[in-house]
């Protein structure tokens, strides 16, 4: 059976064990509507990525709209 060949002082454990930690989502300005989105993601209000309009959000709000009332 393996054994640990010796010990592992505290100082080593832990420094190896810091940087476990979480990071902060990369947020940018949507570049069509100016509202804040993650980083290389479809933008939720206006459906807008990489120059191009992604989703047709107008669409399915107004498909909404109607269904509701």
């Amino acid at each position: 059976m393996a054994l640990p060949k010796g010990k592992i002082s505290k100082a080593r454990k832990h420094s190896r064990r810091a940087n476990w930690k979480l990071e902060q989502p990369a947020i940018v300005e949507c570049p069509k509507c100016h509202k804040m989105k993650l980083d290389h993601h479809v933008c939720k209000f206006c459906g807008f990525y990489d120059g191009k309009d992604v989703l047709k959000l107008e669409e399915k709000a107004a498909a909404k709209e109607k269904k509701d009332a």
